[in-house]
């Protein structure tokens, strides 16, 4: 006998997943399916990508403690149809089929199983194009002389310098300036390439030997 969840989902918190409940295990019963978990989100959209129950459902799903997902209509599982894809793609790989009670669908049967493999090669398809349009955008963007990823860390180069002239350590320059000591470290070297690249110097040194004990 396979084992089966049930995920259920309402949009609003006036209403009731027990009709899609009452359905699914009537289903199961049909087909000799052992129902060991039933997953809900109640009030949620199937437009959010993100829901406590279909979360939990997949995290199961990896984990293998269940050969079958029934839902009963495709949009309870999601209303885009990218998510829908997607989910369909990651339970096919993970080996566990799909029932939906409304549209009669089954990706355990010889049908069922040509339907996923063109649904995989859909969402597929599709990660390759965003794949494509995102490397066209930063092409784009290196084009037009645009920075690309998080803006440089702002310093003073100078205050840095003369506050290490001054005697002060790597962790007192790191907290006045807040910045990182790995920054400070950085600063340092490129002011003066013979500046010591010792274990104490480096930014995740516990001592700064270059300076008193108390000054750390």
């Amino acid at each position: 006998m396979k084992r089966a969840a049930i995920y259920t989902r309402v949009s609003t918190f006036d209403q009731t997943t027990q009709n899609q409940i009452y359905d699914l295990r009537a289903l199961a019963q049909q087909r000799g399916l052992e129902i060991v978990k039933e997953f809900s989100d109640i009030g949620i959209s199937g437009a959010r990508a993100r829901r406590p129950g279909l979360d939990q459902m997949m995290a199961d799903a990896r984990r293998g403690r269940f050969e079958i997902v029934m839902v009963w209509a495709c949009d309870r599982l999601a209303r885009s149809t990218r998510h829908f894809l997607e989910t369909l793609d990651e339970l096919n790989h993970l080996n566990v089929g799909f029932i939906s009670f409304r549209e009669n669908l089954d990706s355990t049967g010889p049908l069922g199983r040509a339907l996923i493999t063109i649904i995989s090669a859909i969402a597929e398809l599709e990660r390759s194009l965003i794949i494509e349009r995102v490397k066209a955008g930063l092409r784009r963007a290196k084009l037009e002389g645009r920075h690309i990823g998080r803006p440089p860390v702002q310093v003073d180069r100078q205050a840095i310098l003369q506050d290490r002239a001054n005697g002060r350590s790597l962790r007192q320059i790191a907290k006045s300036n807040r910045i990182s000591r790995a920054t400070v470290c950085r600063v340092l070297a490129e002011a003066d390439p013979e500046w010591p690249k010792t274990p104490e110097n480096s930014p995740s040194g516990t001592r700064d030997s270059s300076g008193p004990a108390d000054m750390q």
